[in-house]
């Protein structure tokens, strides 16, 4: 990299962390296998139920 005025000690460190900074990382992804939970979770609870079947017929 040619830089013209030639930059001081410190401003070239400043600009070569910006650089650095600024350039993107490549991330490395791991893909984990996702464990289900397969323990019972309230199925049989009112407020699981449609929202049509919870609806209350006026009475007659």
């Amino acid at each position: 990299m040619n830089v013209t005025p030639v930059p001081s000690d410190d401003e070239a460190v400043a600009i070569a962390a910006a650089v650095q900074a600024s350039w993107p990382v490549p991330v490395v992804m791991i893909d984990d296998e996702v464990v289900r939970d397969t323990s019972w979770k309230f199925s049989g609870r009112w407020w699981n139920k449609p929202t049509a079947s919870r609806r209350a017929r006026p009475y007659r």
